[in-house]
């Protein structure tokens, strides 16, 4: 069981942003929230999390990639939590487009996995927190509050899980392709004819994917490259 969420150095954001500043409003003593998942019971559940924090308050929703980015433009929130994965449009992919339009955007990414990969991608595209789902009726608040004053957060055992393979080499988009393929039960030579590639070169591939992660064979690749966030089934 992991413990609880731990802080780390705070952040200063970049100062220039290409969203106007929003007028001042009865709102300004408040943490301005905009929640984005496509689930509207986590939505709602998120909602009945932070009322009755007299600091916080949810001035908007959104259920996917697309809709996400209108409304941040629309409500400028101070904290965004954005689901990780998402039909359409991924949080990683809005993140991306929000942070370019306005560096100093604070996004909290919600999850689902420990995985590794994924964390880091979301971390790298510029996530101030990187939390999974169950803790979100425990801890949220408090995260909220600590990446609006420039405090990054992340799970201790997603945190271990980057250290423990911060040396392994990572798959390259071609061989995440080759094994989400494996992954769909198709042979090398099926592989082949997909990415229109020899059946060769489909079997270096796979070679190559195992001995990155360390697997016994495609099947345990499989496996591996699932719990860590490489693919998705």
């Amino acid at each position: 069981m992991s413990g609880p969420v731990v802080a780390v150095s705070p952040v200063r954001a970049p100062s220039v942003s290409r969203i106007h500043p929003r007028p001042l409003t009865d709102l300004d003593d408040k943490v301005r929230v905009l929640v984005v998942d496509d689930h509207p019971l986590l939505r709602e559940g998120i909602a009945a999390v932070l009322t009755g924090k007299s600091d916080l308050t949810i001035v908007g929703e959104a259920s996917d990639g697309a809709e996400a980015i209108e409304q941040f433009r629309a409500l400028q929130p101070d904290v965004t939590i954005m689901d990780l994965q998402m039909p359409g449009m991924s949080g990683i992919d809005a993140m991306r487009t929000i942070r370019h339009e306005a560096p100093k955007a604070r996004i909290v990414m919600l999850a689902n996995s420990t995985g590794d990969f994924l964390a880091l991608r979301a971390l790298k595209a510029g996530a101030f927190a990187y939390v999974l789902k169950e803790r979100v009726g425990t801890e949220l608040a408090d995260i909220i509050r600590a990446v609006h004053r420039g405090v990054k957060r992340i799970e201790p055992a997603i945190a271990l899980q980057i250290a423990d393979h911060s040396s392994d080499q990572t798959p390259t988009s071609r061989e995440v392709e080759v094994l989400e393929l494996v992954a769909a039960g198709n042979s090398n030579k099926l592989i082949a004819t997909a990415l229109t590639i020899s059946e060769e070169t489909a079997k270096t591939h796979v070679k190559n994917i195992i001995a990155k992660l360390g697997a016994r064979d495609r099947t345990h690749a499989v496996t591996l490259s699932l719990r860590r966030g490489i693919i998705e089934l």
